[in-house]
């Protein structure tokens, strides 16, 4: 059979997955103006006023360190990169000494963590004050709420060979749940979202969102901050609202939704998906082009995993490795579709980004969806073969098929003069901090969809893999997955800190894409059952605006 001429002959896999949740939503947004003549400038008022609040607060103290967390958690920490690079600097310099001193834990954590945060190598030997001879945290810690919470958050970047802060996660986690009950409502609910999303594993607008919320129920809380906070997020969401409203224009043009009704409709999510990469106002070509990059991820995910048959699946293989229009023509109905849209789209980019001077980027891109092409080509041949391949076979494989190498390259495409020939180059050898948040994304993703690939008889996945080479309980093998998963966490802190090869704007949208999986991949695959939390979660970030 080859696989079209006679499509009711096929007995073709379906995951029935439920229609999009957003519809033409976002359509609306048309014609939806940016901020007005008050906003614009208040927001510059508040914006020099919350400035000058950063230049004035003493250096090396308490109060600067709690007013740039502040900022960062509240979501503008992008209007003052320079000021707040320059106070680490500084803090960073006189560090030692300065730490030496303070035997106030939440202080040591929370600079611990803001300038490791912002890159900068610091001791986690630091901590050693807290301990008793035999390492366990002192016991009198259990009662200082704000210090527990901010050494569960400083112990979230951790490295390699740091069993303090390995233990710190521990003795944090248990008495913080203790805590709750004891907890005021507010910060119960601050606790608890902690305790799920610590900050170095979410996105940082739906942290953000959040926050703004917790820090209006604190008493000590500075409304010049609050008021600033509220203007930015909701006229950034307007800006988003119009990008994901163009969009969803293009995806209703393209009308692949109806072609490929198999498919998972996504858009609104995917694009979710990158504002979880990058969400700053000079991002906004980027994301664009992410988001449509993503789309089409999605969907040949969803030919290869399920739908197409290995005949019509060997034709697109070859396609897309010839990359050429010429090489649409074997190719079944619905792949002809997809295929021509492909190649129209990266077509497209290119002529754009030439108007720049950066077409050469595109190359890379297309380079990468070739081997994600033939990487899930492989994973077909392991399903049609009744194949389990080795743990390390298949991970080798899994390093494309969590698509963070082919995003980490199509994240670049549409960013500033930063995304050089060069620091292209450096992405395609697959550095560590790819292959880390590779792992990261793939194992995350194995273990909730788990039970669901089963029951569809999928092919076997890293959990199966490991069951089936170590002869491993199901029970043992989520252990040990997570084990892994855990660790490499370690690999993407640790090449996160600075000397860097390329430079941290590049580097965050890196780091980004393996934070966004732990947030997609928490409880479930909530991006192929989007009806479920996430639907709330993005009507929080991308519909409705904070009451001012």
């Amino acid at each position: 059979m080859d696989g079209f001429g006679g499509e009711s002959e096929i007995t073709r896999r379906s995951d029935n997955h439920h229609p999009t949740v957003w519809g033409d939503h976002f359509l609306a947004y048309a014609n939806l103006s940016g901020a007005n003549e008050w906003e614009e400038k208040e927001h510059k008022d508040l914006k020099e006023e919350v400035r000058k609040m950063l230049v004035i607060s003493p250096s090396k103290s308490l109060q600067k360190l709690g007013l740039i967390n502040t900022i960062q958690l509240l979501g503008v920490a992008y209007h003052f990169e320079h000021e707040i690079e320059e106070s680490f600097s500084e803090i960073y310099n006189g560090y030692e000494e300065w730490i030496g001193e303070c035997s106030n834990l939440h202080a040591v954590a929370l600079s611990f963590q803001l300038l490791r945060q912002q890159g900068f190598y610091v001791s986690s030997d630091v901590f050693r004050k807290f301990t008793e001879d035999q390492g366990n945290y002192n016991k009198a810690l259990v009662n200082d709420m704000q210090g527990l919470l901010s050494l569960y958050e400083a112990a979230q970047f951790k490295v390699h060979d740091e069993e303090i802060l390995d233990e710190a996660i521990n003795f944090t986690t248990t008495h913080l749940k203790l805590l709750l009950p004891k907890l005021s409502n507010s910060l119960s609910m601050q606790v608890s979202y902690a305790l799920k999303y610590p900050i170095n594993k979410t996105i940082a607008r739906v942290a953000t969102r959040k926050y703004i919320a917790f820090y209006q129920e604190d008493k000590s809380c500075d409304q010049v901050l609050l008021n600033f906070a509220k203007l930015d997020f909701n006229t950034l969401q307007k800006m988003h609202k119009r990008e994901l409203c163009d969009i969803t224009r293009w995806w209703k043009e393209l009308d692949l939704a109806n072609e490929l009704p198999f498919a998972r409709d996504r858009v609104v999510e995917l694009y979710f998906w990158c504002l979880g990469v990058y969400f700053e106002p000079q991002c906004n070509v980027a994301r664009k082009i992410l988001t449509k990059v993503l789309w089409f991820v999605s969907i040949t995910d969803d030919i290869y995993d399920t739908y197409g048959t290995l005949h019509e699946l060997t034709l697109l293989t070859n396609a897309i490795e010839r990359w050429n229009i010429d090489a649409a023509e074997k190719l079944a109905p619905f792949m002809k579709l997809f295929y021509t849209a492909l190649l129209d789209f990266y077509s497209e980019v290119e002529k754009e980004l030439a108007k720049e001077n950066k077409s050469f980027r595109v190359n890379f891109a297309i380079s990468e969806m070739k081997k994600l092409v033939r990487a899930y080509f492989q994973e077909a041949k392991w399903y049609h073969g009744n194949t389990v391949p080795r743990m390390e076979e298949y991970m080798m494989n899994g390093i494309h098929t969590s698509t963070v190498p082919d995003l980490s390259t199509a994240c670049w495409l549409g960013m500033g003069d930063e995304a050089t020939k060069e620091a292209f180059e450096w992405i395609t050898t697959e550095p560590p901090i790819i292959v880390a948040s590779s792992i990261i994304s793939r194992l995350l993703n194995d273990i909730v969809s788990h039970e669901r690939e089963i029951e569809r008889g999928d092919v076997a996945s890293g959990i199966d893999c490991y069951m089936n080479e170590y002869d491993a309980t199901k029970g043992e093998a989520y252990m040990e997955i997570r084990k892994i998963i855990e660790n490499n966490w370690k690999d993407l802190n640790q090449r996160c800190l600075k000397p860097t090869t390329v430079t941290r704007v590049l580097l965050m949208p890196l780091l980004n894409l393996g934070r966004v999986s732990e947030f997609f991949y928490k409880d479930e695959d909530a991006y192929t059952f989007s009806k479920n939390n996430l639907k709330d979660v993005i009507s929080m970030v991308l519909v409705d605006p904070i009451k001012v």
